[in-house]
């Protein structure tokens, strides 16, 4: 089965029992890696980020038979991917019984631990940056600078208004901004 089938094609190929795998695995294939940078991003491990990609495939096998199509594929699986990776984030937070705080110096750390890190450079300062922001800025900031998601888009993944997710992202940026000139 070719990549290059469009969504509503793999929908209808889904909803039969005798194509719904191929189906699925079509879906996979084509948008495993943009999520996996999506959930990447917010999550920092790659080891978190598999996991957390393979809850949103789950949660996708289980709910695709239902989706009404009042939005597009990606756009719905972007909502489960944000989704999981808030989930994954809470449950971080509970675990280690530390503040939010201590989660996100965490994430910090870990991009500090990587092996390629260089302080020197722009894109590790800006990863950096990024950690520090409160989690639904990171959010916004991450769907549209890097996945560049219009903002209706991004209203219908993160529910929100574009107002408000167009001052989100400006506040994100302005915060990025100061902490990269201070880095």
């Amino acid at each position: 089965m070719a990549v290059t089938l469009q969504d509503n094609e793999l929908l209808v190929q889904f909803k039969d029992p005798g194509t719904r795998e191929k189906a699925y695995t079509a879906i996979i294939r084509k948008y495993q890696e943009r999520l996996y940078w999506h959930i990447r991003r917010m999550v920092v491990e790659h080891e978190d980020a598999n996991d957390v990609l393979q809850n949103v495939f789950i949660r996708v096998w289980n709910a695709l038979e239902n989706f009404r199509e009042d939005s597009q594929l990606y756009t719905w699986l972007y909502r489960i991917a944000t989704n999981e990776c808030l989930s994954f984030l809470e449950q971080q937070k509970r675990k280690s019984t530390v503040s939010l705080g201590d989660v996100e110096t965490g994430l910090a750390n870990k991009i500090t631990a990587d092996k390629h890190f260089d302080a020197n450079k722009l894109e590790w300062k800006l990863q950096l940056a990024i950690q520090q922001l409160p989690e639904k800025q990171r959010v916004v900031f991450t769907l549209r600078y890097y996945d560049e998601m219009p903002y209706a888009e991004m209203s219908e993944v993160l529910e929100t208004s574009e107002g408000a997710l167009k001052a989100s992202y400006h506040h994100a940026a302005k915060k990025i901004e100061e902490y990269i000139l201070n880095h």
